[in-house]
This record gives C-alpha cells, sequence and structure tokens, in this order.
C-alpha cells in the first residue's frame, strides 16, 4: 500500500523534531511532504530548519500558512518551542489538520482551552508525546485492578543529561508565576519539560483529575539554569479526586548520575498489592574490561544535550552498561497513525494534555507562592 497520510513538520534541527520526523519518515504509512516554519523566525531558526529538511530530502517551505494550504498534507508534526506552539497549533487545527505535538502542550491556560476548542471545531485528531503506548506502561494499566484500592502514587522521572555541580547551592529560588521562558539553548524548565510524563501517565492510569497540588522547583545541578531562573528539579505532592496521594519527583541530573538514560518508574501502591513499574526493567547489566563510559564534549550550541543532532556531532557514546530486555517499544508517531488507522483519538489528546498542562502550571503558581493549589485553576 503507497503512503496514507502527509506529514507536515513544524521545526527542524535542535528540537524534538529530529526524532518525531525520523520516525515518521520510517513508516511506510506517511509521506513527509516538507519542514515549515512560522515566515518571520529568526536566521538561526531558519537555517537550522532548512538542515532538517536536507537531512529528509524534503523542501523547506518558508510560509506555514503557504504549507498548510497544501492539500496533501494530513498530519502537522508541531515542535516550536512553548511559546510559540498555541498559536502554531491554533493555525494548525483551524486548516483541519491532524495534529501531533511535543510536549509540554502549552505554557497558558488560555492558550489551552482555546486549541481544545479549536480542535474540537475543526474535528481533527490530535496527540501529545507520551509514554503511554510504551510496553512497560501498559503492562501498569493491565496489573492495576489486581492491586485492590489505589492508596498512594509516585513516581520519578529525571534525565541523565548535561554535566552537574555547577550549580551555587545555598540560595532558595525564587518561582516566577505565570513561568516565563521554557527553552533556551542551554537551559530547559525541566518540570515542565519532564514532569508532564508522569502527570500524563497517572490521569491516563486511573481516569482521576488533580484536586490540590503543592510544588517545589528547585536548582540542585546546573549553572546554565540557575542563570536563566529555570529549574533542573521539581517536586509535586497532591491529591487526586478519589482522595489518592500522589507525589512526582522531575527534572535533570547529569551525565554521570546513572548507568543509563536516567530513572523513570512508577510505584502503585494498593490495598492488596503494591507494584513497581521500571523503565530500566527487566534489563541485563553488562561488566567487560571495556574502556569506561565517559561524557562527551560540550557542543557549543547544546551544552545539555538536548538534542540528537548535537550529540551525533560531538560524538557522543552510547552507555553500555545496561541493555534493556523485553517487547520492542513502537514509535509515539506509529501510535498515533495507528488511531488514525482506526479512525480514534489519541488517549493523550489535546484535552488530556491540557489537563496536564493545567497541573504543570499549577506546580508553578504553588512553588511560587509556596502555598497548596486547588484546581481548576481560576480563568481569567
Amino acid at each position: 500500500m503507497g503512503a496514507r497520510y502527509g506529514i507536515l513538520l513544524v521545526t527542524g534541527n535542535h528540537t524534538h523534531q529530529e526524532n518525531y520526523g525520523a520516525a515518521f519518515a520510517a513508516d511506510k504509512r506517511c509521506r513527509v511532504i516538507a519542514v515549515t516554519d512560522e515566515a518571520n523566525v529568526d536566521r538561526r531558526r531558519r537555517d537550522l530548519n532548512e538542515r532538517l529538511a536536507r537531512t529528509l530530502n524534503v523542501p523547506y517551505i518558508a510560509d506555514l500558512a503557504k504549507a498548510l494550504a497544501r492539500k496533501d498534507v494530513d498530519v502537522v508534526s508541531i515542535c516550536a518551542e512553548p511559546e510559540r506552539r498555541g498559536r502554531i497549533a491554533l493555525q494548525c487545527a483551524r486548516a483541519s489538520k491532524h495534529l501531533y505535538l511535543d510536549k509540554s502542550l502549552v505554557p497558558r491556560l488560555q492558550e489551552a482551552d482555546a486549541l481544545v476548542a479549536a480542535v474540537k471545531k475543526a474535528g481533527v485528531k490530535s496527540h501529545m508525546f507520551s509514554f503511554v503506548s510504551q510496553p512497560w506502561a501498559r503492562q501498569a494499566k493491565d496489573r492495576l485492578k489486581s492491586l485492590g484500592r489505589l492508596r498512594a502514587i509516585h513516581a520519578e522521572t529525571f534525565f541523565a543529561k548535561g554535566r552537574p555541580g555547577t550549580a551555587r547551592l545555598g540560595t532558595r529560588r525564587k518561582e516566577e508565576y505565570p513561568p516565563g521562558r521554557h527553552q533556551l539553548i542551554e537551559a530547559k524548565r525541566e518540570f515542565d519539560n519532564v514532569g508532564v510524563y508522569p502527570i500524563v501517565m497517572i490521569r491516563w492510569l486511573t481516569g482521576q483529575r488533580f484536586r490540590s497540588i503543592l510544588g517545589i522547583t528547585a536548582n540542585y545541578f546546573f549553572q546554565q539554569h540557575q542563570k536563566h531562573n529555570v529549574e533542573d528539579f521539581g517536586l509535586l505532592s497532591g491529591t487526586l479526586a478519589d482522595g489518592v496521594p500522589v507525589t512526582i519527583a522531575g527534572g535533570r541530573y547529569g551525565w554521570t548520575s546513572h548507568p543509563g538514560a536516567g530513572v523513570n518508574r512508577l510505584f502503585l501502591m494498593g490495598s492488596e498489592q503494591n507494584l513497581l513499574l521500571d523503565m530500566n526493567r527487566p534489563r541485563l547489566e553488562i561488566y567487560t574490561d571495556a574502556t569506561p563510559w565517559t561524557p562527551p564534549n560540550d557542543h557549543a550550541q547544546d551544552p545539555m544535550a538536548f538534542w540528537s543532532s548535537t550529540q551525533e556531532e560531538v560524538h557522543a557514546r552510547p552507555k553500555q552498561t545496561w541493555a534493556a530486555i523485553g517487547p520492542p517499544a513502537q514509535s509515539d508517531a506509529a501510535y498515533f497513525l495507528d488511531r488514525l488507522d482506526a479512525n480514534r483519538d489519541s488517549e493523550v489528546n489535546v484535552s488530556e494534555a491540557a489537563l496536564a498542562a493545567e497541573v504543570l502550571l499549577a506546580t508553578y503558581r504553588s512553588a511560587a507562592m509556596r502555598q497548596v493549589v486547588e484546581l481548576p485553576l481560576p480563568r481569567k
């Protein structure tokens, strides 16, 4: 069968589009039509966009409106910075294109609400990148009923990249609300970037919304984050609508802090059983006389090693101490294509992604106010 879906990529290198675009290009159901972006992006962003277009051997269309006018575009993969993501996604939905969205959704409640309404009005399908399609997540959902009454949940998600130990300790961080810049060349808001995964997972597993949240954001590891007043660590202590307590710790803690890509595990405490789900289990632990792994040199345009392309440029070696064992995971892009094939919306559509965005905003509001925040947040 020929390609059924024409894919348009918004933004190029130095975004997660490097990975999403490759996943779509590898799927026989798809044909990547082009890379595009807003017409007024700066020279650096345009150069990076053009670089991905060359890698995928597709044209670069320098005006998003012109790209959306193409009838052969069915799905738009959007990886623009969070501050631009909302207005771009709105434009794509209004052009009647299905949406594949980077995480987290958007940094403002008004943007989230507007996008949910636009997608509903257009009747298009939508999906935000998450871990819910992974085998270990599916296993958690399959075993949830065997635990009896759910009593508590704890999740930990940390990415092991970057050189830690440079933050100045001893000064309590002052959070701002609403949070400002989310994504810079050398730093990101890491609870937004990483904490979104367990927030989505817990909602997906339980079907419950958060009722209250106490949040903390801090700088423990990286001076780059501290300089820009964006956190490298976040902690959420909350309560679901049914009263179940939840704690989530998330962030970034450095290359040498973990033998793999980082910790990603979920503890479910029930009245009958407890369950620990770990992305790194089952695994094979390898001990050899090979040269020990060492962190790569820093890339000038990506010192925290956010992007696949920059890691390739500095010849980053893969960590080989742990090897995953178990069924191979399909790509998140393939999951969304499966849902389109079945004419079904994603389990993490924009409505669900908007709930996660509200939880993230509540965490930042709580950290700024230093008090418990009740949900839903007020709309103004």
